[in-house]
């Protein structure tokens, strides 16, 4: 595992920053028990990681040490980066819009679908705007998938009910529907 350039380091955080806004800060800071988490990358995929353990990771060879840590995404032959499911927890925890679907919208967007007005119970924030990252989440708290915003909440109270309003990136039905490739190397 190695550190991120610069360049891979912008790309990696302006594609969480539209999901987190500010606190992406709170994930590159030192927590209060003073454990640091950093970014690592091997191969093309990069590991949200304690700096302890990565620190550990280097007394192995690269071709044995397949994964450490919460794997956020992967860096494509172009150098565009695409968010994994596996960052859905990390993303949660510092979302900056969320949405919450009623029980009527979580079956067809686990099985890979967008999410409609008609399954939307309500909004974290009245100012997300248009291709803006939200957090998708069930009336329960839990955090399903994330995606981005087809229109801004203003435009959204005047669509009709089968209006696309989330398009969807992510959902945690993908571990069923794509077990075979998801974590292939």
């Amino acid at each position: 595992m190695r550190s991120l350039t610069e360049e891979e380091t912008r790309t990696l955080f302006t594609k969480l920053a539209v999901y987190t806004g500010r606190s992406l800060n709170t994930l590159i800071t030192p927590a209060e028990d003073g454990t640091l988490s950093v970014f690592r990358l091997q191969g093309s995929r990069v590991y949200y990681v304690k700096k302890d353990l990565a620190n550990l990771s280097v007394s192995f060879p690269r071709d044995v040490l397949l994964s450490m840590g919460t794997m956020v995404g992967k860096f494509t032959k172009t150098g565009k980066f695409r968010l994994n499911l596996t960052a859905l927890d990390l993303l949660a925890q510092h979302a900056r819009y969320k949405v919450w679907i009623k029980s009527n919208g979580v079956m067809p967007l686990l099985y890979g679908g967008s999410v409609l007005k008609a399954h939307v119970a309500r909004w974290s924030a009245e100012d997300a705007p248009v291709n803006s990252g939200v957090i998708i989440l069930d009336e329960s708290d839990n955090p399903l998938g994330f995606g981005v915003t087809a229109r801004g909440i203003s435009e959204m109270r005047r669509l009709e009910p089968t209006s696309v309003v989330v398009h969807r990136q992510a959902d945690t039905g993908e571990y069923l529907r794509e077990e075979d490739t998801l974590f292939t190397t």
